[in-house]
Order: structure tokens, then sequence, then C-alpha cells
């Protein structure tokens, strides 16, 4: 004969007076909380920016704002440069980052090499800036382009976009993928000059206009 088990609730134990630890107590709600940026303290470093030496003849700067949907500057935002040297390599320079010899800690690039890599955050306006070289196509055919990662608050997973210069827009609008993109959105894609080796490339998360994000499949 089978005994029926009591419900879970007669398992409590029957003691007199606020038992806070059974069951029957309510518990607060967890307060909400934002996702990150958990990286803002450790990620950026030194010189992360520079990507080719400061002064140097053939050095641009790209810069520009990161924004949320509602057209406020996000402030703790972490923007990420790849991109290939001027011949299309995308070899980088391993090794010219410089370390204390006494705490490890990264103190700056050798100050000499074409990285092809940089991290910064964005400052209290959300601003970022960079020092690179003009790239080169990574391969036949390709466009030119500075591969863009971001990372901000909310975001579960970092965005991937492009920034490319303005004298390779009419060979973006010809490249079979983005320029089947109407040109109000491709245009999201294409850095404004502001002045000779000054550019200039505005990040929008989302609203109007969104800049383009880009999905790579994976497996």
């Amino acid at each position: 004969m089978m005994t029926e088990l009591p419900h879970a609730r007669d398992e409590l134990p029957r003691t007199r007076g606020p038992q806070p630890h059974t069951r029957d107590a309510l518990l607060p709600p967890t307060p909400s909380q934002t996702v990150g940026p958990f990286y803002g303290y450790a990620l950026p470093f030194p010189g992360g920016g520079d990507l080719a030496p400061a002064g140097a003849p053939a050095t641009l700067t790209v810069h520009g704002q990161v924004y949320d949907g509602a057209g406020v500057p996000v402030p703790d935002a972490l923007i990420e440069i790849w991109q290939a040297d001027p011949a299309g390599s995308t070899a980088g320079a391993p090794g010219s980052l410089r370390h204390d010899p006494v705490t490890g800690n990264v103190v700056g690039r050798d100050g000499v090499r074409f990285t092809g890599f940089g991290r910064v955050p964005t400052d209290a306006d959300g601003h970022w800036t960079v020092r690179t070289l003009a790239p080169g196509a990574p391969r036949p055919g390709a466009v030119p382009y500075l591969s863009v990662l971001v990372f901000a608050r909310g975001l579960l997973h970092h965005l991937h976009t492009r920034i490319h210069l303005p004298e390779h827009a009419e060979a973006l609008a010809a490249d079979p993928v983005l320029g089947a993109l109407p040109p109000e959105r491709l245009g999201t894609l294409l850095a404004t000059r502001e002045r000779e080796r000054l550019y200039r490339f505005d990040i929008r998360l989302q609203g109007e206009k969104e800049t383009v994000f880009l999905d790579f499949p994976v497996g």
C-alpha cells in the first residue's frame, strides 16, 4: 500500500513566533541591475589609441562619440580597432607593448611599429580618439576599412561595425554585400573628413541614424 507523502508546506517546523527563514517568509525583490561594464578599470592601457606612432607624417586621427538610443553620449563604452596596415597586412606587431619590469603593468607601446590594434575607453562626453594609418585592402578586391568592436553598458555581446574612409565611398557603394544597403544606412559606415588627416566617426547604438552593425556567423 502506497503512503502519500506530506506536502512540502506540511514539512515546515511548527514553531511559534516569526520564522524569517521559512517558505512563508516574503523576500524583497532582487533589485534590477545593468549588465556591466566590468572592464573599464582593467582593459584600457596607456597608448591604447596609438596604433601608429604619434607625429609620423602618414599618421591620421579618427575620433567620434558613442550615443545611446536617446542620443545621449555613453561615457563608459570601450572601443577596439583592428585593421590592416597600408599594404594590407594584418600581421600586427607582436611584442610592441612595453611592460613595467616591477609590476608587469603595460606602460605603453614601443612608439615605432604599427600595431593594427587599438583599445580606448570613451570619456565623460562619450568621446574616443585613435591615431592610425590609412588601411590597405586585406585581400584583393576588398574595400579597406577599420574593424570596430563596441562594448557598452547593457550589451550582452559586443557589436561589430566598420569605419570606411570617405575616399573609399565609391568602392564601398559597389561592394556586393554592403553596397546593397540603402544609401542612408550605408552612410553610417563612412567617416567624415573634418580636415586633412582628421576624420570623425560617431557610433549610434540605437534610434535614428543607428550605425549599421554586422553579424558574423559562428561555426
